[in-house]
């Protein structure tokens, strides 16, 4: 099931460079991460939920590249355009060999049901 967006052709122009260059580094970064590890985790400080996905796959021993963006406070513009790039809402965004899985309750989930494979 795709997501409904905006087509390309229905975008001026100006507002496509835009859209598509906002903080386009910060999303080349989460890019790279996710097709260089097997298991990444995009989050941001002082997010409990955040803390609540790492401290599973840590008591499940698997390793993972943690990328952080901001916190409530700042940063939320790096975060508004992984949010745009990935299609995920919230925080954290787990990736598994290049896919992604969702949050921490899909992790979780995963984990308990011997689904999460890295």
């Amino acid at each position: 099931m795709n997501r409904t967006t905006l087509a390309s052709d229905q975008v001026r122009p100006d507002a496509l460079r835009a859209i598509t260059s906002f903080h386009s580094s910060v999303v080349a970064e989460v890019i790279t991460a996710v097709a260089s590890n097997d298991v990444v985790i995009v989050g941001m400080a002082q997010n409990p939920v955040v803390k609540k996905a790492r401290r599973a796959l840590d008591e499940a021993g698997i390793k993972y590249a943690y990328l952080e963006y901001g916190s409530y406070f700042k940063g939320w513009k790096s975060r508004l355009a992984i949010k745009l790039w990935s299609g995920w809402p919230t925080y954290p965004q787990v990736f598994v060999k290049g896919k992604l899985v969702g949050g921490c309750d899909e992790t979780v989930k995963a984990l308990q049901e011997k689904t999460f494979l890295p």
